[in-house]
């Protein structure tokens, strides 16, 4: 079982980040700028590597809306949130590779799938952070239950 490390970050820099990257690919999906998909996979990938506190989204919204305007803060679980930060990147990786070097229309295809399901987790549903709540410590939505149940089905 994976360890649950607390970071204290804004809330609503919590909800600009996960509401930003929907909206980038929302906005890609509609008006086909493959750059828009290319920048969700920066911003993944930088949020990845520096975690939660350092992410870009994070630091602008620190640094800008929150000096106005500061809300309270919220407990993250750092690891979870630099899971989900990793599958975003994977995601965006995939999408880009489809987009630039397969079909097109399959790549708008994925890349829509990709906002739908940022969509969700920015609305809180089942997103990467609570499948890896799932995974490590057995708190699931229904998606996460099905990968867990598939995974112990694999390793018995």
């Amino acid at each position: 079982m994976a360890e649950f490390k607390p970071v204290s970050i804004s809330k609503g820099s919590f909800a600009f980040c996960r509401t930003t990257v929907a909206g980038l690919l929302w906005l890609s999906v509609i008006f086909q700028f493959k750059w828009l998909v290319v920048v969700t996979f920066i911003i993944m990938l930088l949020s990845a590597l520096l975690k939660v506190r350092r992410a870009p989204l994070i630091l602008i919204y620190k640094y800008t809306i929150d000096k106005i305007n500061q809300s309270e803060n919220v407990i993250v679980d750092e690891k979870g949130i630099s899971f989900s930060h990793w599958v975003g990147a994977i995601f965006s990786v995939i999408c880009i590779v489809v987009l630039y070097f397969g079909n097109n229309f399959a790549g708008w295809v994925i890349t829509a799938i990709f906002a739908v399901l940022q969509t969700l987790a920015a609305f809180g549903f089942c997103s990467a952070l609570k499948l890896h709540g799932c995974m490590t410590s057995g708190n699931c939505c229904r998606v996460g239950k099905f990968v867990k149940k598939a995974r112990d089905n694999k390793n018995a």
